[in-house]
């Protein structure tokens, strides 16, 4: 489907608890798969490293009962290796001032990331002056956009914001918002990372990514891009250096545990990786990295090409 399922979810991370030779988990790509799972991990002291899990609430008071309810057991066994929403919402929203933007239209798609990512960008473009005339859900199984297209036409905004992942029918909102509104800029954080399944319509859209751009990583990150990117044939998405880096990081913490799985977990929190694949960083007691770049793309066909990089102040941050 393109998407993550629930009942999946859930029966994926029984599989991995109740299998002895199961040391650590990586994923999960969606933060609403890994809430349904962490908890079930926790119990069974089994570690999960994310490349790619960005919302704050499972490592950070956030929602209702956040992060504690994912950690039955009173004991951490969830970290990541990349910037979580409440940094990369920020991110976009400094790009829309940079491009002078006045007015913005924010949507979310009602889920975990869409709706965090959303909020965050809503939050931070309020304290940067710009007027957020529209923040609403959407419905990914509509069959026509072209009356929210109107709305946002008739909102004024000169730029929408699209919390959304792109397989919940983004190709489709982003072809009826321009079909109605065609100088309207579209940015998007990185559940459109991926410019194949953006397509055409992506074309000249404003893409946010937690971290470096692949070319910008330097030493073993840049060892990594050359080599994957020789194998694959072109430059890698900028995930999959986050994929790498958290097998390493998992690989080092099964080393320092001695096959013991509680042992395991507790030696990711603390750890510092040095000239790693993504650089110089620590995974702090919370399970969160201190790197919080944010790299802002623009697509061109099949490409993400990388504009700005950008780190927001600690003022915009937790909104």
């Amino acid at each position: 489907t393109g998407g993550w399922d629930t009942a999946k979810c859930a029966t994926n991370a029984h599989l991995y608890a109740n299998d002895k030779s199961v040391i650590g988990v990586l994923g999960t790509f969606n933060s609403g798969c890994a809430k349904i799972e962490v908890p079930v991990l926790n119990r069974a002291a089994l570690a999960m490293i994310s490349p790619a899990n960005t919302n704050p609430g499972l490592t950070k008071k956030w929602d209702v009962g956040e992060p504690q309810k994912y950690y039955p057991t009173g004991i951490r066994n969830f970290a990541r290796v990349v910037a979580t929403d409440d940094i990369q919402g920020p991110a976009d929203a400094l790009w829309s001032q940079s491009l002078g933007f006045k007015k913005v239209y924010v949507l979310n798609d009602k889920q975990t990331y869409g709706f965090g990512v959303a909020t965050t960008y809503r939050a931070a473009a309020k304290k940067l002056g710009i007027k957020v005339v529209g923040f609403q859900g959407w419905d990914a199984k509509a069959s026509s956009y072209e009356a929210l297209a109107t709305a946002i036409k008739a909102s004024g905004a000169q730029a929408v914001f699209l919390g959304v992942i792109a397989c919940n029918n983004g190709a489709k909102l982003m072809q009826d918002i321009r079909a109605v509104n065609p100088k309207i800029q579209l940015q998007m954080p990185d559940g459109f990372s991926d410019p194949g399944a953006n397509g055409a319509v992506g074309n000249g859209a404003y893409i946010s990514v937690a971290g470096e751009p692949p070319k910008a990583l330097t030493g073993q990150g840049a060892t990594f891009v050359k080599s994957f990117g020789k194998q694959i044939g072109t430059t890698p998405n900028p995930y999959a250096a986050y994929g790498a880096q958290s097998m390493l990081v998992m690989l080092e913490a099964v080393a320092k545990g001695g096959g013991n799985r509680a042992a395991t977990t507790k030696s990711i929190f603390g750890l510092t990786i040095t000239n790693g694949i993504l650089g110089n960083f620590t995974i702090n007691a919370a399970g969160d990295t201190n790197l919080t770049p944010i790299t802002i793309y623009k697509q061109a066909g099949k490409n993400l090409n990388p504009v700005k990089t950008l780190v927001p102040t600690a003022s915009l941050i937790g909104g």
